[in-house]
This record gives C-alpha cells, sequence and structure tokens, in this order.
C-alpha cells in the first residue's frame, strides 16, 4: 500500500528527527569525546564511557589522582554518656591531677600565673573536655599540652573537665561589664555583616545557641585569646568543627583580634 502525500511527509520528517538525534548522539558521545579524549591521552572506549556517565572524570582531561589524606576537625562525639559522665564529679582522681600535673601551668586553682596560658576555673566542662580530647587524637598540636593530654584516660579527661568547671572563675552566662570602642562593641555584639562576621556573643554570650563546646572567653588571659584567634586566621589552629573560627578569623585584621582579646580579658 502506497503511502498517501501527507503521510510520505510525516514518515520522512520522522526519519529527519530520528537520524538528526542519531547524528547528535554519535557528535557528542563519540566523536568529540574522542578527540578530547586523545588529547588527555585517553583511549577511545575509555573517553566514550566518561562521556556518557558510565566512568568517572571527564574525556578532556586525565583526572588527577588525589592522594590527600582525610583531617577531621575533631573526633569528639557528643553522646549522652559523654555529656552525663561530664556532669559526675570525681574527686579523687581530679585534685590528683590538679595539684601534680595541671598546677604548674594552670594554677593550684585554674587560674593561670602566666599570660600564654588560659584559665580554666569556671570553663565549660564541654570546652576544656573536647580541647583535651583533641590534644590526644592530635586534631589540636601544641608542644606542651599535646604530650600531657595523650597520657589521659578517658576517666581522667571527664574528671578534670568537671574539676575545673565547678570552680568559681567564668561562665558562659557572664555578662558583659566593660564597654569598648564602637567598633569593638559592634564586632562583640552585632558582628559585621559587609563581611560576613557574626557577633562574637551569638556563640559566645547569655542563652547564644552556638555550639554546645564554646568556651568562656570573659575574663580570660589576653595574651591567650589573641594567640588563639591569630592561629585560627592563619590556618595553624584546625580544631573548629567545619571551619567555624578559622572562617571568622580570617576575616578580622590584627587590630580587631587585639582588640576582641583586650575586651574579653577586661570582662
Amino acid at each position: 500500500m502506497q503511502l498517501e502525500g501527507q503521510d510520505r511527509f510525516l514518515f520522512r520528517f520522522m526519519m529527519g528527527v530520528v537520524a538528526l538525534v542519531v547524528a547528535a548522539a554519535l557528535l557528542g558521545f563519540v566523536v568529540v569525546p574522542t578527540i578530547q579524549g586523545a588529547r588527555a591521552g585517553l583511549d577511545v572506549w575509555t573517553s566514550v564511557c566518561r562521556a556518557l556517565g558510565i566512568a568517572p572524570g571527564s574525556p578532556s582531561a586525565a583526572t588527577p589522582q588525589n592522594t590527600a589524606q582525610a583531617q577531621p576537625s575533631s573526633n569528639v562525639v557528643w553522646s549522652p554518656f559523654v555529656i552525663d559522665d561530664l556532669a559526675r564529679p570525681n574527686p579523687q582522681v581530679a585534685q590528683d591531677l590538679a595539684q601534680n600535673l595541671c598546677a604548674a601551668c594552670h594554677g593550684e586553682t585554674g587560674t593561670s600565673p602566666a599570660p600564654d596560658f588560659p584559665h580554666l576555673s569556671g570553663q565549660s566542662a564541654l570546652a576544656i573536655y573536647k580541647q583535651l580530647h583533641d590534644f590526644k587524637s592530635g586534631a589540636r598540636q601544641n608542644p606542651q599540652m599535646s604530650p600531657v593530654a595523650q597520657q589521659l584516660t578517658e576517666e581522667q579527661m571527664l574528671a578534670m573537665s568537671n574539676h575545673y568547671a565547678s570552680l568559681a572563675r567564668g561562665t558562659l552566662d557572664r555578662r558583659l561589664d566593660w564597654v569598648a570602642d564602637p567598633v569593638t562593641d559592634q564586632l562583640v555584639r552585632t558582628g559585621d555583616t559587609a563581611r560576613g562576621i557574626p557577633g562574637c556573643q551569638s556563640c559566645h554570650g547569655t542563652g547564644a545557641g552556638g555550639p554546645m563546646e564554646t568556651p568562656t572567653l570573659s575574663g580570660q588571659r589576653e595574651t591567650y585569646l589573641k594567640a588563639q584567634l591569630t592561629a585560627f586566621a592563619q590556618g595553624q589552629r584546625k580544631n573548629d568543627v567545619f571551619n567555624r573560627m578559622r572562617d571568622i578569623a580570617s576575616r578580622l585584621t590584627p587590630a580587631e583580634i587585639e582588640a576582641l582579646a583586650r575586651y574579653y580579658a577586661a570582662q
């Protein structure tokens, strides 16, 4: 049976569309990838498979081999058991360690006698535990603290965190009493939106919704605070989860870092 004129036109049109699709497929998935793959030293089969998405990589270039090892910023796990244990005092373990191991740098009552070492008295138990854990795992490095923390057991880290947190100095809910210059005060309270800097108090302030391991800053050593902010800014300290502090500190000027350290030390 012969096709009518309209049917013949429709048939030819459909065949033309099919031919166009086949030609485009050959061009996009065979010809072009083959040419690109040849320039990158890839064989035809690999180039076509990459273009089709069957094999990983691009046919236009050889995929570079990544030999970097994953470096977690911290491997602390906040399980209900850890949080519960941090609230349980263990004076027998804590007092012995505090007097014989920690007092030389952090003072007998957790108030550091030297500007380079932080006060521990009244610090958040969660903050102390995380830092001890990070020193032990190597996520945070320090010539004095790393070898000390690596000797501590889980029980000892929990006991020490609870011990210093129970002492009188400092609290996350401490009120900011000292008013600084307007620029520093704004960085503390509201930040700088134009530069993507949140206010310090959004994590470190009263009732703030920051990470649970957020440390107390009020009354901390100025030299220590400046050193840590600088280390974050330069990427030398890397145990902040999700790169929070590294990102924020890198946007601060050296003068702002110094002013913020002075501000919190004066509280």
